[in-house]
């Protein structure tokens, strides 16, 4: 009925997780099934890697051009992880939540914290877990995308970032991609529903109200 076009505001999903648990396939995997979603593009100061675009998959600054971002307050977030700094520009993602359009950050744990701090009516917070230590381990080796130096960095980081879980809104543990996939599309649904995100909401019962009242 109505509750389909009503107005709303658009839904802050964050998405963390150690590297290798899957976060990023299952960004993918959200947003080539829910053409409403937008992913933000962080700005970062690491290095592309094969086959990633600039503007697509990140902008990719220096660490003078990131520090002036940051100082002109144009960031919602930033943090620095293994080595390179990441960070949300402000505007495009204000733009589209004012606008109704929901928007996917593929971010880590400092990232989500921050954004609890700025934004924190916009946010749902949601953590991937790998389904065991060993899995996380595979999935670093098979990527293949980073050095064996990198690679173990990536694990000694991981217990630390996994002790972050209870700050989040979710947890999902991605062993099968899309029955994670389809936990994800759930809890997206569910937080468009929200009665505080429906901004057309008081004005729709208004209008159900008044129309009760001249049928009685």
């Amino acid at each position: 009925m109505a509750s389909t076009h009503m107005a709303r505001r658009g839904v802050m999903l964050v998405l963390s997780s150690p590297s290798g648990a899957g976060k990023t396939t299952l960004a993918k995997a959200l947003l080539a099934a829910e053409p409403a979603l937008v992913i933000s593009v962080s700005v970062t100061t690491r290095k592309p890697r094969p086959g990633e675009v600039d503007g697509q998959d990140y902008h990719f600054i220096d660490a003078a051009a990131f520090e002036r971002l940051k100082e002109a307050g144009e960031l919602l977030e930033w943090a620095h992880v293994h080595g390179n700094l990441y960070g949300t520009p402000r505007g495009p993602v204000m733009d589209a939540l004012n606008a109704g359009r929901d928007v996917l950050f593929d971010i880590d744990w400092q990232g989500a914290q921050q954004l609890a701090e700025t934004a924190p009516a916009d946010l749902v917070r949601v953590f991937v877990l790998p389904p065991s230590a060993a899995a996380l381990g595979q999935r670093l080796h098979a990527r293949a995308q980073d050095g064996a130096d990198v690679v173990a960095r990536r694990l000694a980081a991981a217990g630390e970032e996994i002790s972050h879980w209870p700050e989040y809104d979710y947890v999902v543990v991605n062993d099968v991609v899309a029955e994670s996939l389809s936990i994800l599309r759930g809890v997206l649904s569910a937080e468009r529903h929200r009665s505080s995100r429906q901004t057309g909401l008081p004005a729709f019962a208004r209008e159900l109200q008044q129309g009760l009242k001249s049928k009685s």
